[in-house]
């Protein structure tokens, strides 16, 4: 028999449930959100550019809401969270950057680091509290390269290079969905937090502000090689509907995870250390100034 291989017309219907995709108004975000609204889900799209938002929502069928959300301010993801009202059944924690100039966020963090771990650990202890099921965080192979400083985390000592940032982002968004997993455990919340990443997808992630004619091969080498924004979005969809433990991992079943469709996937030993886990949760809580909100279960 043919192992059955999961797309999204595999969707449960999710009419009543609300969704939250950040960074919804392109590429694998866009996706994600495209096919939880035609699946049925009040699906609202955090995105930075709301007009951009906008448009990518006009395209979807069924329940869609644009808000605005920047991960790079946390004065932004304190205005999204504090606006909030009502429950949320999946969170996915899609938006990033990659590959950018050294650069730093409104409150003086490095950018990728800053985007990608510390403004979604904000949003998603800050909203915590309305969250009913759980929290799905987009990582990546890249992480497999990643190194974790937690007393060099401006490279003031190393260096920058923004693969390397770009890695230990990703590899800070394992650590976060582990160490969430097992406070949420501790508390004895229902919400379970899981990771994704969606292979080699066409996107525009790693391009902004790069050399003109260096996004024109990316671009040339993603129309034959690349998944699309959909098929990218599998891994995503797959975590946030299916019945899998807490703390798994899910990326595209193919040959080097870059292609396929949704499986279970390994990480790298540190993504899997509770230790680095651990400090690394204590290291945003004394950054961001948000801390866990969920009290432990007697």
């Amino acid at each position: 028999m043919t192992k059955h291989k999961w797309t999204a017309a595999d969707l449960p219907d999710l009419s009543g449930r609300t969704v939250v995709v950040t960074g919804a108004a392109s590429g694998v975000g866009r996706g994600t959100a495209a096919a939880f609204s035609a699946a049925g889900a009040r699906t609202v799209l955090a995105v930075r550019d709301v007009a951009a938002g906008e448009r990518a929502a006009a395209a979807m069928p069924g329940d869609t809401e644009v808000r605005q959300l920047d991960l790079a301010d946390l004065a932004s993801v304190h205005a999204f969270a504090g606006a909030w009202r009502g429950g949320i059944d999946v969170l996915v924690n899609n938006a990033g950057v990659a590959m950018t100039p050294h650069g730093h966020t409104a409150d003086g963090f490095e950018l990728q680091f800053g985007t990608n771990h510390l403004g979604h650990f904000a949003l998603t202890n800050l909203l915590l509290p309305s969250i009913t099921d759980r929290v799905v965080t987009v990582a990546s192979g890249a992480h497999k390269a990643g190194r974790l400083d937690l007393d060099d985390l401006d490279y003031a000592r190393s260096g920058y290079h923004p693969a390397r940032a770009y890695g230990r982002s990703k590899l800070a968004n394992l650590l976060f969905t582990l160490e969430l997993e097992r406070r949420c455990r501790e508390a004895g919340s229902p919400v379970r937090a899981l990771s994704s990443h969606p292979g080699y997808s066409a996107t525009n992630l790693g391009t902004k502000g790069r050399n003109a004619q260096l996004v024109k091969i990316v671009h040339l080498a993603g129309r034959y090689l690349a998944q699309t924004e959909a098929q990218g979005a599998l891994p995503s969809l797959y975590a946030a509907t299916q019945d899998l433990p807490g703390a798994s991992y899910v990326g595209p079943d193919g040959r080097y995870e870059l292609h396929g469709h949704p499986a279970l996937v390994g990480r790298s030993a540190p993504a899997s250390d509770p230790v680095l886990a651990r400090r690394l949760w204590e290291t945003s809580e004394r950054l961001t100034g948000v801390g866990f909100p969920l009290s432990a279960k007697p």
